[in-house]
């Protein structure tokens, strides 16, 4: 399969390099075979192969190469035999030494291997170039008058992430290999630290104290890196705006308008709900009102931030002898790329505080049908896809279908003051409940009016 790929770039290369010392070759590339050239005895690969292990950009006669933590600047010499001398100065990081240097055959810009091993940490010989695994090798630390350190030792330079949760901070290093374990330190603000394999990944964590705060920030070398984490009284405290948005989520509400019943039952429910919710310190954003009602592009922008979205409707088809309550759970694709992106096992820490999954939504729905039985309202639940605005919502989302226009016994319940309070009281504490755990989760309080109940208690007689 090679062969003829490797006579036409031949081919190609000698109409222009006819006395040039050249010859093609087979390399294995992080465990993929590709192809190289031998040049004057050195062997090199071009931009396009190289470029699948590092990121490789070009600044007038200067080639900068980055990856694992390096950062690589070659000159450029045309000239492809002096290129090839160990005479060309390159910076690797930040030392300057004698080494091979790029050049251009045929157009094409190629990089010696030996010196992007060297600059790289890679293990190199000739028809084979290897990175180096990432393995946590150890963890160390030292104690400090206001701080304590800790210093993850590894073979190369990895992707990270941390995360602040309640007390507890969460380093989480990515595809490394190590021992899981745990580790007692020297210092008096972090005396224990432990190392975790959670799939491909490496999680340290660590009681942060009381009044502390903490950083992460990477040392790499040559042969190696490390990832040090510093924590106590000393280090200033930041919060994520993420974190500080879960302390004051935003619920919204959208009573579509049905007529035909005498009573807007639909805002009547969700005027109530978002008046005990309010009264209890929540945020809360209606849709509509008695005389006006958001434009669309108003309610998918409320949608895309709120943090529970709830939309209330009454069944209408003609001829149907349905009846009943119905909570319905959205499924399949969400319309909006970057929840689908998430949900589909994308990463980024904090990612679920903006983007939920369908746990939240579940158990918002639970918790829904469970408060309405208290009230004494029977609901179903069933699931709807292709609706837009529960599709663009991030966070838990469900359509409450407060019954249906045509069925007589629907009718006759839904003139009744009291099953609407009892519905509206359901929607209040069930809502409350469920960001109340959620923030919980998250190792955060959240904002509620001091001496009120963050549940929305029920209000006397709404049971019925």
């Amino acid at each position: 399969m090679l062969a003829r790929p490797l006579l036409l770039s031949a081919a190609l290369l000698m109409a222009g390099l006819a006395g040039a010392q050249l010859a093609f070759s087979r390399l294995n590339l992080a465990g993929q075979q590709v192809q190289s050239v031998n040049l004057y005895g050195a062997e090199y690969a071009s931009q396009e192969v190289l470029g699948r292990v590092v990121r490789i950009s070009r600044e007038d006669q200067i080639i900068r190469v980055e990856g694992y933590g390096h950062v690589l600047l070659l000159p450029l010499d045309e000239d492809p035999q002096r290129a090839t001398t160990a005479f060309n100065t390159v910076q690797l990081d930040t030392a300057r030494v004698n080494a091979r240097t790029a050049t251009l055959l045929n157009g094409n810009l190629y990089l010696p291997l030996d010196t992007l091993a060297r600059g790289l940490g890679a293990e190199y010989r000739a028809g084979s170039f290897r990175v180096v695994p990432a393995r946590l090798q150890g963890v160390s630390s030292r104690a400090g008058a206001s701080s304590d350190r800790l210093v993850l030792d590894l073979t190369r330079d990895v992707d990270f992430s941390d995360e602040l949760r309640g007390t507890t901070v969460t380093v989480t290093l990515r595809e490394v290999e190590g021992e899981a374990r745990r580790y007692t330190t020297r210092g008096a603000f972090v005396p224990r630290a432990q190392v975790v394999r959670d799939g491909q990944d490496l999680q340290l964590s660590f009681t942060l104290p009381p009044g502390s705060g903490y950083r992460v920030y990477r040392v790499v070398r040559p042969g190696g890196a490390r990832l040090v984490v510093d924590a106590g009284p000393g280090i200033p405290y930041t919060s994520p705006a993420l974190l500080e948005r879960i302390s004051r989520p935003l619920i919204v509400l959208d009573p579509a308008r049905v007529e035909g019943l005498g009573r807007d039952v639909t805002l009547d429910v969700a005027q109530r709900a978002a008046e005990l919710l309010s009264q209890a310190g929540w945020q809360v954003r209606l849709t509509r009102d008695g005389q006006s009602a958001l434009g669309l592009n108003q309610k998918l922008a409320l949608a895309r931030r709120s943090d529970v979205y709830l939309a209330l409707d009454l069944g209408r088809f003609p001829g149907t002898d349905r009846g009943g309550v119905t909570v319905y759970e959205p499924t399949g694709r969400s319309t909006a790329q970057i929840v689908e992106a998430v949900r589909a096992g994308g990463k980024a820490p904090y990612i679920d505080l903006a983007i939920g999954g369908v746990g939240g939504t579940r158990r918002l729905s639970e918790l829904l049908r469970g408060e309405l039985k208290g009230g004494g309202v029977t609901a179903q639940a069933e699931t709807v896809s292709r609706t837009l605005m529960l599709g663009e919502a991030p966070q838990a989302a469900l359509l409450l279908e407060l019954g249906w226009v045509g069925n007589e016994d629907d009718r006759a319940a839904l003139a009744s003051a009291g099953r609407l309070r009892a519905m509206s009281v359901a929607v209040a504490r069930s809502v409350a409940t469920y960001l109340t755990a959620r923030a919980a989760n998250a190792g955060r309080t959240v904002s509620a009016t001091p001496g009120t109940d963050p549940q929305a208690n029920r209000p006397a007689g709404a049971s019925q």
